[in-house]
């Protein structure tokens, strides 16, 4: 019984805990009841807060996107292009090699390679691809790294357009926006279009149809299956895959993108087979320019970036300029030849330098090496690898080997002074040895050897009725020396500048018939007392003589005693309506002689006053000016000749006369004779009788020139050493007259004749060819000449010269020299 109790007892000490107990688990459920209560309040406050936010950031985001509508008109930077007349490229000037294409002139096999490698639910998505983005968030979970990954190609058009490059998560969620407002406003068609013409894909190509011009040479719808997914492969990584320098990385990422297409059934089977086995045949092509005409572009482009600034290289601009395309191939070629001839008359230098003896272990590297060498005007760096009597064989820098026979070989007798030549060869051992590097050109008659000329060759061609610039090459090669020599070189005339002393002795009463004796002339320069005895270029006197024939004959002295007696301070002043400065021309008799400092373009401006029958007209480059939109934005209006009823025109409406068209006859007349019968009866091998033009050479013959015209073309040619004391050793008519005769062979081709008319007031009068007096016209020796009206000679008149000539002549004030 005591156990019962004592058991009992126990029990009911237990209650008591147990009740405790109790109370604190009902109150710990209690207190987590109520911290979970507020632990949802919080999280749902939380959450509200966060979406609140978000919200907020979201449409504060959304807010601040650009508007997208100016994709639809918007203009891709493009580059300066400047064309012919005829409308051929002749430069292009730029950062961005751009060709912007239509959607529907991209072919389709190209857009299947694209949207295979780079979008394959480009048509499906709404402009973001959920799996895709998931794929890039797990890769991002996975490796930490930000990674490019789920962009379509709408959301890299977003990118490219308004964003810029460093990856944040706040930038992906704008590009994704974007993207989403991007497909809402345009069609899948040019969202794809933008995206094709905006990428890079290395090379300076912007857009594929640019991509392709510099790998393949050829505009995008000439590529084949295996070229298309060369450049499908390029906007992953232009630089890392470009063709050019990584051909290993783009040939199997090409690959990759052939299997994409024949795994989405783009590509036949054997056609992938196909193109899985073409070589990548990549190569750079260099900008496909149609017309050679280096230092026109250049000439443009420093006009248009003084007038519209530097927008002009990315803003599409395409100028029409007046150069025509024929004209101006004919003049790079009379340079390029007039230059070489002039080169191998004074005979061969020697190599550029010697590779060693030639052996087969040597071959790649002399092809490397020959491929760091520039190919100047045509003239290719060979290096000579074998050779016999009378030939010699020449490794070229593309791996090609190349015969030169003894007729290419003959010319080179050795230069042993810039005037002296050794004998002619009479093997191959007297002029080049075994690794020599040389230069070769390709001519008609086969291989020839050649070198590239120390001396430089301009020329330039006008129409002279407006000042159009039909033609212009200012050196022999723009890459080797972009100086150019027309526009901007200040050489000596020589006795080219004389028709406009002439001009000016007839403008002041002097007659063609007027006979100045050609005798020993001394002039005192008063500065120092010196003594300047003048010679002609045969060294001779030829006593009295006709103002004719001492310009046709261009007698140095006859020029003299004239520019003495109409009176230096007129000449210069009178020579000024031809375009020229005072501070062009010297104060002295030596301007007689040509000694004023004048540009190539100058002197074509001038003689064009005589072409056109007395109208100064202004040279000019650039007839039009195309903006982005294709409206015209200048469009040049030339003040021209006037060669009819310009008594009833306002006299702003054509060019100004600056001579009479009397005066520019006679001259004309005259310098008809320097072809005809005087320094330049080379130029009689063009058959044509509607020629006229006078030939020039400086002191030391440093400079020759050639000015000739018609009344369609003036052109001039010159021929110098940049180094303005090195002697050509060769006059006017030898070294600058054959380019002209070249030029003007194409030039005129296929014209008809078109002398300057003859205008009213000029008469032909019998006269007395040893007086210039006017002859009866029983006179057996008379002949005829022609004569302004007011100044026809009477039989008894003495001519203005034999009054005034003197053995002696001095200049007014002295002169310098």
């Amino acid at each position: 019984m005591m156990k019962n109790r004592q058991k009992y007892k126990d029990k009911s000490d237990i209650f008591p805990i147990f009740i405790v107990k109790c109370k604190f688990i009902f109150t710990i459920n209690w207190l987590m009841n109520v911290l979970l209560r507020f632990l949802q309040r919080l999280l749902l406050f939380i959450c509200l807060s966060l979406s609140i936010v978000g919200v907020g950031v979201l449409y504060y985001i959304v807010f601040q996107l650009p508007s997208v509508d100016e994709l639809k008109t918007i203009q891709l930077q493009v580059p300066l292009q400047i064309f012919t007349k005829d409308k051929k490229l002749l430069a292009e000037y730029g950062e961005v090699r751009r060709i912007p294409l239509p959607y529907d002139q991209i072919p389709k096999q190209l857009i299947d390679a694209v949207l295979a490698t780079e979008d394959q639910r480009y048509f499906q998505h709404p402009g973001i691809d959920i799996p895709g983005l998931m794929r890039a968030a797990i890769k991002l979970a996975a490796t930490g790294r930000k990674d490019e990954g789920g962009s379509t190609i709408t959301m890299q058009v977003a990118r490219s357009f308004y964003l810029n490059p460093h990856k944040t998560f706040g930038r992906k969620l704008r590009e994704i926006l974007l993207a989403l407002k991007i497909e809402h406003k345009l069609s899948k068609q040019k969202i794809l279009e933008l995206y094709l013409n905006k990428i890079f894909l290395g090379a300076r190509a912007y857009g594929v149809e640019a991509a392709a011009e510099i790998y393949y040479g050829k505009p995008l719808n000439q590529l084949t299956l295996d070229q298309f997914a060369m450049l499908a492969g390029l906007p992953q990584a232009p630089s890392a895959l470009n063709p050019l320098t990584h051909p290993a990385a783009a040939l199997k990422r090409r690959n990759h993108v052939l299997s994409r297409m024949y795994e989405l059934h783009y590509i036949t089977e054997k056609a992938y087979k196909a193109a899985i086995e073409a070589p990548l045949n990549a190569h750079y092509h260099d900008l496909q320019i149609q017309v050679k005409a280096p230092y026109v572009g250049e000439l443009v482009r420093q006009q248009l970036q003084q007038l519209y600034g530097d927008k002009v290289f990315t803003d599409n601009f395409k100028v029409y300029t007046t150069i025509d395309s024929q004209l101006q191939n004919a003049a790079n070629q009379s340079v390029h030849d007039g230059l070489i001839a002039y080169d191998q008359r004074h005979g061969y230098r020697g190599p550029e330098q010697n590779f060693g003896t030639p052996s087969l272990k040597h071959m790649e590297e002399w092809e490397k090496a020959l491929g760091k060498i520039p190919v100047i005007n045509g003239l290719e760096p060979a290096v000579i690898v074998d050779m016999n009597a009378h030939s010699i064989t020449a490794l070229r820098a593309n791996g090609s080997l190349v015969m030169i026979p003894w007729q290419g070989l003959s010319w080179a007798r050795k230069q042993l002074s810039p005037d002296l030549l050794g004998r002619m060869p009479k093997s191959t051992s007297e002029i080049v040895n075994l690794g020599d590097v040389i230069r070769i050109m390709e001519t008609k008659q086969g291989w020839r050897l050649s070198q590239i000329p120390l001396a430089e060759a301009g020329i330039i061609a006008l129409d002279p009725t407006d000042g159009k610039i039909l033609a212009l090459v200012g050196g022999f090669d723009f890459q080797h020396s972009s100086f150019d020599r027309i526009t901007s070189a200040n050489r000596q005339p020589g006795s080219s500048l004389k028709p406009f002393i002439y001009s000016a002795a007839l403008d002041k009463g002097y007659t063609l018939a007027s006979v100045i004796n050609d005798a020993p002339v001394v002039v005192e320069n008063p500065t120092d007392s010196s003594l300047w005895r003048p010679q002609n270029d045969e060294h001779r006197f030829y006593g009295p003589t006709r103002l004719r024939d001492a310009l046709t004959l261009s007698r140095n002295l006859v020029s003299i005693r004239l520019l003495n007696q109409i009176g230096l301070p007129y000449a210069i002043h009178y020579m000024q309506r031809f375009g020229f400065t005072a501070e062009q021309l010297p104060q002295g008799l030596s301007l007689a002689l040509g000694t004023a400092l004048v540009t190539p373009i100058q002197m074509a401006a001038g003689y064009a006053v005589f072409a056109n029958g007395g109208f100064k007209v202004v040279p000019f480059a650039i007839d039009s000016i195309r903006d982005k939109e294709g409206q015209v934005i200048y469009q040049a209006k030339p003040l021209a000749a006037c060669f009819s009823n310009c008594a009833t025109q306002p006299a702003n409406s054509y060019a100004p006369r600056v001579v009479s068209p009397q005066n520019a006859y006679l001259i004309t007349s005259t310098l008809h004779d320097v072809i005809q019968r005087g320094t330049a009866t080379l130029a009689r091998s063009l058959q044509r009788k509607d020629l006229a033009g006078k030939t020039g050479t400086t002191q030391n013959q440093v400079d020759a020139w050639f000015a000739g015209y018609n009344s369609d073309v003036i052109a001039v040619a010159w021929v110098g050493y940049d180094q303005q004391q090195r002697s050509l050793h060769e006059w006017g008519n030898q070294a600058a007259l054959p380019l002209w005769i070249q030029f003007m062979q194409a030039a005129l081709e296929g014209r008809p004749e078109h002398p300057l008319e003859q205008p009213s007031d000029i008469v032909s009068v019998r006269i007395d060819p040893l007086t210039g007096k006017r002859a009866s016209a029983h006179d057996p020796a008379g002949i005829f000449e022609y004569f302004m009206k007011p100044y026809i000679p009477e039989e008894e008149q003495t001519t203005v010269a034999a009054q005034q000539d003197s053995n002696t002549a001095a200049p007014e004030g002295g002169g310098v020299y």
